[in-house]
C-alpha cells in the first residue's frame, strides 16, 4: 500500500496549471500503474516549503500516525524532493533500516518508465534518466557507504576513500557509457529520418498527455497494432506507420509517428534522457495533438504539453488539435467545447472508437501540410533531363507544356499555396515543398534565394 502527500503552495490563480485534487487524483494514477495500492492521502497549504521536510513539522508527525495506523510503509509526495529531504523523511516515518520508503513524483514516473521499456533504445534512456536520478541520492541507497576501503600501494586509492565516492564513480562511468550507446541511437534515428525523407512524404507527429488516445488514434489512420490501453505511458518507444487518407491531395500519402506521452512536472531527466525518441516531434512537417476531453482536466492537460512543446522549441510549427473521446461525454458538454474553435481554428472533434470525425481530421491535416510548405528556389541548367524529368513526375503535366517552352533554364520553388506560376524571363516557379525534402529535392548548387 502508499500513501501519498500534496505540499499547496499559494499562488496566483493565473499560474495554476492543475487543482491540488487533479494532481493528487494523477499522482494517485501513477501509483497504481506502478503496482501500488493507495490507501490514503494528505495535503498541506504553505506560503513556501519547509526546507527539511517539504511539509511542516506537525503534518509530517500526522502522516507518520496515519501510516502506523494503516500499516503503510510507503509514502509519495508529488513534489520533487531534495536527496536531504527525502532521507529527513525517511528517517522521520521510521528509518530506511525498518522497510520505510519515500518517494516523490520523479521516481514514480521514472518507475513506470522502467517497467514499460520494451526496446533497446527504450531501455538505455530509462536508465540514464534513473541514474542521473539516483546519483545525488546515493547516501540513502546503500548501508556501506560509510565504510573505509583502505587500499594502499601506487596506483591505488589511499586510505579515506568511502565507499560513497567508489559508488559515485561506478555510476558516473555506466551514465557516461549509455551517453556514448544513445547518440549510436540518435545516428541510427537519423539515418531512418533520411530515408523516409527520400519518400518525399510529410511526416505527422503525434503528441499529448499520456493516455490521451494516441497510440488508437495512430492504429485507426494506419491500421497498425501498436499497444494501446487504458494506461499511463502504455507506449515509449516511437513507432512510424504510412497512411493513406481520404482528402490529402498534395500528399495523397503521409507518415505518422506515435511519441512518448507527456504529463504534468515530466522529469527534467526524461526529457534530457529520450532527447533521441523527441527528436521526431522536432523533425515533424506538422504535430497532431491529441486531447482526451473525457477528462475534467483536459485543459490544465493541454498546458502541460504546451509547456513541453515550448521547452522542446517545436511550439511554433504547425499544430492541429484533436479532441479525442468525444463518444465518452455528452452532447452537452460536446456542444460547451465548442467556444475552443475561435482559440484553435485548427482544431476537430474525433472519437478513435467510432471513428467520428477522422474525415474532417483529414481535411485539417491537408491544410496544416499546405501552409506548412516553403519556398525552395533552384536554377536549373536545361541540360539537366533527369531533374527536369523528376519534376514533371512531381507536379504534372499542367507544367509540361510550360517547362518545354524555357530556353536555357529553368527556375524551381514555390509559387504561393495555390500553386499559381509566374514567369521570370524565361524562369518558371513550380510546386512548393515541405522543409524536411529541401534537402534532398534538388542539388545544393543549383538552388538560391531570390
Amino acid at each position: 500500500g502508499g500513501w501519498w502527500v500534496e505540499e499547496e503552495r499559494v499562488e496566483d490563480v493565473h499560474e495554476a496549471r492543475f487543482s491540488m485534487k487533479e494532481s493528487m487524483d494523477e499522482l494517485g494514477q501513477l501509483a497504481k500503474t506502478a503496482g501500488l495500492e493507495v490507501v490514503g492521502m494528505a495535503a498541506q497549504r504553505l506560503d513556501a516549503p519547509n526546507p527539511a521536510t517539504l511539509v511542516g513539522s506537525g503534518k509530517v508527525k500526522e502522516i507518520r500516525a496515519e501510516m502506523e495506523m494503516l500499516g503503510v510503509k510507503t509514502c509519495i509526495f508529488d513534489e520533487e524532493l531534495t536527496p536531504a529531504q527525502q532521507r529527513t523523511l525517511e528517517r522521520e516515518f521510521g528509518g530506511i533500516e525498518e522497510g520505510f520508503k519515500v518517494l516523490d513524483r520523479t521516481a514514480l514516473i521514472l518507475d513506470i518508465f522502467s517497467q514499460h521499456a520494451a526496446s533497446r533504445e527504450g531501455r538505455l534512456q530509462t536508465e540514464l534518466a534513473l541514474y542521473r536520478y539516483r546519483l545525488p541520492r546515493l547516501t540513502r541507497m546503500w548501508t556501506h557507504l560509510e565504510r573505509q576501503s583502505g587500499g594502499v600501494g601506487v596506483g591505488l586509492r589511499g586510505p579515506g576513500e568511502t565507499q560513497l565516492e567508489m559508488d559515485r564513480r561506478m555510476i558516473e562511468a555506466r551514465i557516461s557509457k549509455l551517453r556514448e550507446e544513445i547518440e549510436d541511437v540518435r545516428v541510427h534515428r537519423s539515418r531512418q529520418r533520411n530515408a523516409r525523407r527520400k519518400m518525399q512524404l510529410p511526416v505527422v507527429a503525434l503528441v499529448g498527455y499520456t493516455n490521451a488516445g494516441k497510440s488508437s488514434l495512430l492504429n485507426a489512420l494506419t491500421e497498425a497494432d501498436v499497444l494501446a490501453e487504458n494506461m499511463l505511458f502504455a507506449t515509449l518507444d516511437p513507432t512510424t506507420r504510412r497512411a493513406s487518407l481520404p482528402g490529402l491531395k498534395i500528399s495523397p500519402e503521409i507518415l505518422i509517428t506515435d511519441t512518448v506521452g507527456f504529463i504534468s512536472k515530466l522529469p527534467t531527466q526524461l526529457i534530457a534522457a529520450f532527447r533521441a525518441t523527441l527528436e521526431e516531434v522536432q523533425e515533424a512537417d506538422v504535430l497532431l495533438h491529441v486531447v482526451d476531453v473525457s477528462n475534467p482536466s483536459f485543459s490544465a492537460q493541454m498546458n502541460a504539453v504546451k509547456t513541453v512543446l515550448d521547452d522542446l522549441g517545436v511550439s511554433k510549427k504547425k499544430i492541429v488539435t484533436a479532441f479525442n473521446k468525444i463518444d465518452l461525454i455528452s452532447e452537452d458538454e460536446l456542444e460547451n467545447m465548442r467556444f475552443y474553435s475561435p482559440v484553435l481554428p485548427d482544431s476537430v472533434y474525433i472519437s478513435t472508437r467510432t471513428g467520428s470525425g477522422i474525415a474532417a481530421l483529414a481535411a485539417h491535416l491537408e491544410d496544416a501540410i499546405r501552409d506548412s510548405l516553403v519556398s525552395v528556389d533552384a536554377v536549373i541548367p536545361f541540360a539537366e533531363g533527369a531533374l527536369l524529368s523528376a519534376i514533371y513526375d512531381k507536379v504534372g503535366d499542367v507544367l509540361r507544356n510550360l517547362l518545354i517552352r524555357t530556353n536555357l533554364f529553368c527556375l524551381v520553388g514555390s509559387a504561393g499555396l495555390r500553386r499559381t506560376f509566374t514567369w521570370r524571363h524565361k524562369n518558371i516557379c513550380i510546386s512548393p515543398i515541405l522543409p524536411s525534402q529541401a534537402s534532398s529535392a534538388i542539388p545544393q548548387r543549383w538552388r538560391h534565394r531570390l
